[in-house]
């Protein structure tokens, strides 16, 4: 077994006994992590996402905090600020939730725009600067931000320049019958979300993220998939539904990503089924349909299905 596949198959087992459901979602979860991305997180309210994270932190072993938007929201809220310290007469940075390896963004979309632009900052750089000074965040920082896609009242949409810093847009469904049956179940026997450490959840091996994340930067791609790759980023630009289609750097997370999901099927080397299998959560929220589209009821996913299909395949 290879360490990316052992990677997802310990995460679906480890989050398999708090999140019931959701396969897929764990395992994109995991490929973001593997990926060493930022994900937004879709779904109405009480579908575990919060849950689902907070999860994930205790296999991983990691640093967690979490952010609850809101509308009054500070940069220095996530930041930190500098503090006065009056026996010393020097100030002391007081570090902000944003000093840690997993970040849980609640609500996002509840962030006010001078905040949204602090936390690009630290999204893209890795960095944060406090009063005019630089401060280098975990080379292993990942956020996972959450919004609920009915309520809009008291929100500030996201920047075009901030969703293209998602890794991906993952949406999160309502179970199928069985499992919401499952969950009232597990709740019946006494499951508590607010006790996670006393379930038992199992860390990773020590090493096997790193091995992991080694093995999809190793996968093969051919000439002809880059040239494929390139033409569904380039037909998302001129496609008539489309105001403002995917970038250069979709690109590039597009690549990485389906890198991800080869080695996630236990292979070594790229097809175009990996980017087929990847371009919805890679893609969909870095194009802007135009008004009359949505008028119409299109979405992303329904648009970006009809380029995929228009593209032809290499062989």
């Amino acid at each position: 077994m290879s360490a990316v596949t052992e990677v997802l198959s310990h995460g679906r087992t480890q989050l398999g006994k708090v999140i019931v459901g959701q396969s897929i979602l764990i395992d994109q979860v995991m490929m973001v992590l593997l990926c060493n991305g930022h994900a937004l997180m879709e779904g109405a309210p009480g579908l575990a996402k919060t849950l689902l994270v907070k999860a994930t932190s205790n296999i991983l072993q990691v640093g967690f905090q979490r952010v609850q938007c809101t509308s009054d929201l500070m940069p220095a809220d996530i930041l930190g600020t500098n503090v006065l310290n009056s026996a010393t007469a020097s100030f002391n940075l007081h570090k902000g939730p944003i000093f840690t390896d997993l970040l849980l963004v609640d609500e996002i979309n509840r962030m006010p725009p001078r905040t949204q632009a602090a936390l690009l900052e630290a999204m893209e750089e890795r960095q944060v600067t406090i009063d005019g000074v630089r401060h280098a965040l975990s080379t292993g920082f990942s956020v996972f931000a959450t919004q609920n896609p009915v309520e809009f009242e008291g929100t500030y949409p996201l920047p075009e320049a901030q969703l293209d810093r998602f890794l991906a847009k993952l949406i999160v469904d309502y179970p199928e019958a069985d499992d919401e049956i499952a969950v009232l179940q597990l709740h019946h026997k006494g499951f508590d979300i607010h006790t996670l450490g006393s379930i038992g959840l199992e860390p990773f091996p020590s090493d096997l993220l790193s091995q992991a994340r080694q093995e999809i930067k190793n996968v093969q791609v051919e000439p002809a998939l880059f040239s494929y790759l390139t033409k569904i980023i380039r037909r998302t630009r001129e496609w008539p539904s489309i105001a403002l289609g995917a970038s250069p750097r979709a690109a590039i997370n597009l690549l990485l990503f389906a890198k991800a999901n080869a080695a996630a099927d236990g292979r070594e080397f790229l097809i175009p089924d990996d980017v087929k299998a990847t371009a919805l959560p890679v893609l969909r929220h870095r194009i802007m349909l135009k008004p009359d589209a949505e008028l119409e009821g299109m979405t992303s996913d329904h648009v970006l299905t009809d380029v995929l299909k228009a593209v032809e395949v290499p062989r």
